[in-house]
């Protein structure tokens, strides 16, 4: 604005923070000056944020490539961290002196869920009075004079007394109702509370006392006993996740020999990564892996420590020594490059007397030299995978098992189960399991005929997960099986060692009978059931109960 013929013109630049003001006696001057100021000033704010740019730019480079070292550094260190912890399978084991027993198994945990909160009652409101404020009656100068004002202002008072005193015992009634529903529902609360915390500690109790049974067997010398506590010394060995963890045991009482059919890691199991480096000049990481006659050193080296890992835990923990010897065959499950299919082959095997191994100093030995030492059997390369005879192979047969007759054959529509012969019954329902265990490879045996409610058929199932021994009794019945014969059937895979029992009749189970089982592995098949796995395998029958009834008692007739 002119000011004695003066201009002047104010310039900013918030992101400089500059302030200016120019002036002059020429008004298209002084506003060229102001536009190259602020042309100047942009120029300079553009530098700055190229400047800024380049800066964030080139540190958050940095910051990338830190990263990316960092993130090499990490995962060299965990490479060589499963390498040494590999490298050190034995003499892990060696530093572990946790003692096992039986009664890791037992369970002392307390019932998780707290007692039901009591519900908060509604808080009752006081009783009124007649000498609370708002009942006494009005008191106005001119009462003294006028008595009947007086005496309708206290009666007024006792009135609305009288009304809010019968609205607060409605109240009170309500009130009162109303939390005596809270206790009542939280008495159903704590009931059904208590009934699942004493069952909880009922299932507990039995567990317990089906351990202390098992540790007790133990001390006896049980043979099953002792394969039992066997696998628990061995589920208690860690190893990483990716191995394989699963063996098979068979503890020999004349012999005093326990056999095991362990599964060792395949050689794609094993890691190879050496380091994990960046690179600058790509801007990336790069595996670096060992050479293939390192991993294959290494491969052999672990077989060997795990070997004498487990024989070494196994009579370590045997404070009775009730073992003897202990005869491990390694097998490892691997891909034939050749056929593209998998391929199971024991790959080592050795006994180890008990007094001789024991004398053996294992952190001072080189494995595979002690290995041989031993006897043991197996390739010079054990990375090869050569197959090896075991020294002494699992025995899956049992004395009890017989020769088998076909009888499913024989069964049509016409065919009342629920009416056949015991025995008869015995072998059908052999057959048929034969049939349905055939999908996973598995074998059915029928054991000695015996009536006496023990072993029927044993199934031998190889699948790793679901499989194992089965145990099948078959009761040819025409009134609902009884609890006691499921409690029979519980005892027996406990005694035998079974992962599994299965129960089969032509009749139905009491509702004891389910109660029992549940949670329990057990399966139990009815009538109805059996009818259904024939048809599912091709076999049509029939179960007439009342049928078979009247011919059994007609057969007792005759008999006598």
């Amino acid at each position: 604005m002119p000011t004695h013929n003066m201009y002047s013109v104010e310039v900013r630049h918030k992101g400089l923070h500059k302030y200016r003001l120019i002036k002059g006696s020429d008004r298209y001057v002084v506003e060229q000056q102001a536009s190259e100021q602020m042309r100047a000033w942009d120029d300079m704010w553009a530098r700055r944020l190229e400047i800024d740019a380049k800066k964030r730019e080139r540190d958050e480079g940095f910051r990338a490539k830190f990263q990316k070292k960092t993130v090499a550094a990490e995962r060299t260190e965990e490479a060589r961290a499963a390498i040494a912890g590999i490298e050190q399978t034995l003499a892990y084991s060696l530093n572990d002196h946790k003692k096992i027993q039986w009664e890791l198994l037992l369970s002392n945990s307390s019932f998780p869920d707290p007692p039901p909160a009591k519900r908060e009652h509604v808080e009752l409101p006081p009783e009124p009075k007649e000498t609370d404020g708002q009942f006494r009656p009005d008191k106005r100068w001119y009462h003294l004079f006028l008595t009947n004002v007086r005496q309708a202002a206290q009666e007024d008072a006792k009135r609305r007394f009288s009304r809010a005193h019968e609205e607060w015992s409605k109240k009170i009634a309500e009130l009162k109702a109303a939390n005596a529903r809270l206790d009542e529902e939280h008495a159903g609360d704590v009931s059904e509370w208590k009934s699942r915390k004493e069952s909880f500690e009922a299932k507990q109790a039995e567990t317990n006392k089906q351990v202390i049974a098992k540790k007790e067997a133990y001390l006896k010398g049980d043979a099953q006993a002792i394969t039992e506590f066997c696998e628990l010394v061995i589920s208690s060995s860690r190893y990483p996740e990716n191995f394989p963890n699963e063996w098979d045991l068979e503890f020999q009482p004349t012999t005093k020999t326990l056999l095991i059919d362990y599964f060792l890691p395949s050689p794609a199991e094993l890691p190879t990564l050496k380091e994990v480096k960046y690179v600058a000049s790509r801007d990336t990481l790069s595996e670096v892996q060992y050479p293939v006659s390192v991993t294959n050193k290494l491969y052999d080296d672990l077989l060997y420590q795990i070997t004498l890992r487990t024989i070494n835990e196994l009579y370590r923990a045997d404070h009775a020594t009730f073992i003897d010897s202990i005869v491990f065959n390694g097998w490892v499950r691997s891909i034939d490059k050749g056929t593209g299919k998998q391929v199971t082959a024991c790959i080592l095997s050795i006994q180890a007397a008990r007094q001789e191994f024991l004398d053996i100093d294992l952190s001072q030995v080189e494995p595979k030299e002690c290995f041989r030492t031993l006897k043991g059997v197996g390739s010079s390369k054990l990375h090869g995978l050569a197959p090896v005879a075991p020294i002494l192979k699992l025995n899956t047969e049992d004395k009890r098992f017989v020769s088998s007759y076909s009888v499913i054959g024989d069964v049509d529509q016409s065919t009342n189960l629920a009416a056949m012969d015991w025995e008869d019954f015995e072998h059908l329902i052999r057959q048929l399991f034969e049939e349905e265990f055939a999908k996973s490879g598995g074998e059915v045996k029928i054991t000695q005929a015996s009536r006496d409610g023990g072993v029927d058929a044993v199934a031998f199932d190889p699948d790793p997960i679901r499989g194992g021994k089965i145990v099948i009794q078959a009761k040819r019945y025409t009134n609902p099986v009884g609890v006691s014969a499921v409690r029979d059937l519980y005892g027996t895979i406990m005694n035998e060692g079974a992962t599994k029992g299965i129960l089969v009749t032509t009749a139905d189970y009491g509702p004891d009978s389910y109660a029992f089982a549940k949670g329990k592995p057990i399966t139990l098949l009815t009538g109805a059931n059996l009818l259904h796995l024939l048809a599912e395998h091709g076999h049509k029958a029939t179960i007439d109960l009342k049928a078979a009834k009247q011919m059994l008692a007609d057969l007792k007739k005759d008999g006598e």
